[in-house]
């Protein structure tokens, strides 16, 4: 897909476990996108950033809490 199209590939549906991302960031997604993983509480989306950026792969920074606006 990656030499067919210009626009951004976002990778959706079908991570159930924390490994699942890297490979599809490897495999030419720009992004990756998941809901229920976290719904569950299966993972953190903080650990889904550390696996990606200990993986050399580049991730945004983290929010910093703040206690003014109740997170």
């Amino acid at each position: 897909v990656r030499e067919q199209v210009t626009v951004p590939i976002i990778a959706s549906g079908g991570a159930g476990r924390l490994d699942d991302f890297v490979p599809a960031v490897r495999a030419g997604a720009d992004a990756v996108l998941a809901a229920s993983i976290f719904h569950f509480g299966e993972v953190s989306i903080d650990s889904v950033k550390m696996t990606l950026a200990t993986a050399g792969l580049p991730v945004r920074a983290m929010k910093q809490a703040r206690p003014e606006l109740g997170s």
